[in-house]
């Protein structure tokens, strides 16, 4: 069995009294595709900073490979129009080897942009840069927030596509989070729905034919909505635990 790079128990998480993550497990194996889908306020973001070593939890145990080395995509970069800067010059402010800078952009496929303004690159043009600057030192994980932000479907589509192709050739695991899972199904190993707690998860494949998967997520065209077979409170809080679907342990004080 592979050694996990990343291995999270019962994991929780509280701001101001208000529980975000509550009894939280996770496992990142070497090459693997996680994806993580969730409502806003669900505590995707929480546990990314986790993973990252941002924040530390309240509670349970966190523990990562010695060898691990992380390459992170934010969801979104703000780019002042006052302050132009080149694609080279933003690589350059995380790796100055300009020879590593252009083969990342190769990987990614817009290296002949290598010159332009970041503020003159499309969409697309701009996620890739992104992606570009997080694999710059070959890292075995990637964490990937919302990497296809603004991007159009077709986009979309060749972005995950990538992706792919970059755990093979790299290596390297991915800790995804995504809004659309219908456009992500075929790039990923493993969903994982959370909303403060694991709610389901399992391979796209078990998960897509899942009454409750088509219950949370309805057509593709359908907005994003979230069901659950027990209730929160104004908190978020779960109220009616027996029906979940994966009990957890924890050695938080919850009301």
């Amino acid at each position: 069995m592979k050694h996990a790079l990343v291995e999270l128990r019962n994991i929780g998480k509280a701001f101001r009294g208000n529980d975000v993550l509550v009894g939280v497990d996770l496992t990142i194996l070497p090459s693997q595709i996680i994806t993580l889908i969730g409502p806003n306020g669900a505590g995707k973001t929480t546990l990314v900073k986790i993973v990252l070593g941002l924040l530390k939890p309240d509670c349970g145990q966190l523990q990562v490979d010695s060898q691990l080395r992380i390459g992170y995509m934010p969801q979104k970069l703000q780019l002042d129009a006052t302050l132009p800067i080149t694609l080279k010059r933003f690589l350059a402010l995380a790796e100055p080897n300009h020879a590593l800078c252009l083969s990342a952009l190769r990987e990614v496929g817009i290296e002949r942009l290598i010159n332009q303004p970041l503020q003159s690159l499309s969409g697309g043009e701009l996620q890739r840069a992104l992606l570009a600057r997080s694999i710059l030192r070959k890292p075995n994980l990637l964490v990937l927030d919302e990497p296809v932000q603004g991007v159009d479907v077709a986009g979309q589509e060749s972005l995950y596509r990538l992706i792919g192709q970059l755990r093979d050739r790299l290596n390297c695991a991915v800790l995804m989070v995504s809004h659309d899972l219908h456009l992500v199904m075929s790039a990923t190993d493993e969903v994982i729905c959370l909303n403060q707690h694991i709610c389901c998860h399992g391979h796209p494949d078990q998960v897509s034919t899942n009454p409750a998967f088509i219950e949370l997520f309805g057509t593709k065209t359908a907005p994003y909505t979230h069901h659950h077979n027990h209730r929160h409170n104004l908190h978020g809080d779960v109220i009616d635990t027996n029906k979940l679907p994966h009990q957890h342990s924890s050695d938080c004080q919850h009301d």
